[in-house]
């Protein structure tokens, strides 16, 4: 049987990122849809039945029942951010599909249906909108504003669906796959150092902070860098780069807040041309959806009033937004009680990262694993799991499987 390690080195030359280190694996490029393939090659080794619904998800069904609805299902994502880590996603399905095998392996015989599925455009890193496989299931995205998505290199959400193979006249909610989802249970690499601390392989998720994404459009006076002098400059650069400080500010005096510029894009962007316009985008997270929507404002008129005193104009657009998600109490007790043999004492931590479990939230008991990052770094390079812990993480999920089946 394989490992979760030797699952995830079959795929450790898919999508390196030679500029940015690590790994960039954007929906739908030839990275992504290269292990969107290894992913229903491996499910049908196993057995597993593959096909992908109206919205690009990806299902594996493993089949004990003659109906879908109501079904356990397990999984994660494969696309990453730039330059992202090895784990961020992958382990979950690596992870997923060693339990399967381990399940099997025990001599499991399923009483429900169960599917590892993998969500396309996790992160949101090529068309802007985190988690956009699973909103478009859950229906809480317009298909239509979907579809009219470009990426930095003009390509639409919809032309490079349709390079995966998706019909994208069908986009949109979808009530089939939504019945399909009795539980839904994530295993992730953790996003920060707190099982190191703990000194535990595993911990239950708890909830997960409600964050958004927003674009933020500085516009002023293009202009030559020679010959303006800088007396007479509206200058949309100077002005976003008091909003990225200012954002900071706000931030550090909320409480548990969470303000970040990880994205700025000059336009022109020539070295020798002041731009006429700059875009940022600001993802704000906090615990308490209101103090969020605070936050945004005040950055907002912050971004006003500098804007003014540089004689250039601000608009604020916003891209995706989801509130603070309590993880079912219910499931969480399963999963602790499930875990009460290999993993006494598992703990349970809160993610400050957005996962499509807090998506699907919306519409099915959902619950996450998360496994010790010892590093506490994740998108970067330097993100890591041990392989035992890796091994831990796949046995931890497939006992939770076992008792939910």
């Amino acid at each position: 049987m394989q490992t979760v390690s030797s699952v995830l080195d079959s795929i450790s030359d898919v999508g390196r990122d030679a500029s940015r280190g690590g790994y960039s694996r954007g929906v739908f490029t030839h990275a992504e849809l290269s292990l969107r393939e290894w992913f229903s090659a491996e499910a049908t080794a196993r057995g597993l039945a593959v096909e992908t619904d109206r919205n690009g998800i990806l299902w594996a069904w493993w089949d004990a029942t003659d109906t879908r609805d109501g079904a356990l299902v397990t999984g994660s994502h494969l696309d990453s951010v730039p330059g992202g880590g090895a784990f961020d996603g992958p382990l979950g399905v690596a992870s997923a599909l060693v339990a399967v095998d381990l399940l099997r392996g025990r001599g499991v015989q399923p009483n429900r249906s169960l599917a590892v599925a993998v969500f396309p455009e996790e992160e949101g890193s090529r068309f802007g909108v985190s988690c956009l496989g699973s909103r478009l299931l859950t229906g809480t995205l317009d298909p239509d504003h979907v579809r009219s998505l470009v990426d930095a290199d003009g390509t639409t959400f919809a032309d490079a669906a349709r390079s995966g193979g998706i019909d994208v006249d069908h986009l949109g909610r979808d009530e089939e796959a939504a019945r399909r989802i009795g539980d839904f249970v994530e295993l992730h690499v953790e996003q920060g150092r707190g099982l190191i601390d703990l000194d535990s392989a595993v911990a239950i998720g708890s909830t997960m902070l409600g964050h958004g994404r927003w674009r933020l459009s500085v516009t002023g006076q293009g202009n030559h860098a020679g010959t303006t002098l800088m007396v007479d400059r509206a200058d949309p650069m100077i002005a976003a780069a008091q909003v990225v400080l200012a954002a900071r500010r706000i931030a550090a005096e909320q409480d548990g807040a969470r303000a970040t510029v990880g994205r700025l894009q000059p336009v022109p962007g020539g070295t020798n041309v002041i731009a006429s316009r700059v875009d940022l985008w600001l993802d704000v997270r906090h615990e308490d959806d209101a103090i969020t929507a605070q936050l945004i404002e005040k950055i907002h008129g912050q971004a006003q009033k500098i804007c003014a005193f540089e004689g250039c104009r601000a608009a604020l657009t916003e891209e995706s937004r989801s509130s603070t998600v309590h993880f079912d109490g219910a499931l969480q007790r399963t999963l602790s009680n499930a875990l009460g043999t290999s993993f006494p004492g598992a703990p349970t931590l809160p993610t400050g990262a957005g996962h499509d479990a807090g998506i699907l939230a919306t519409i099915a008991p959902t619950a996450m694993l998360f496994v010790r990052n010892p590093t506490g770094i994740s998108h970067s390079p330097e993100e890591f799991v041990e392989r035992d812990d890796a091994d831990a993480g796949a046995t931890a999920l497939a006992d939770v499987l076992e008792d939910l089946l």
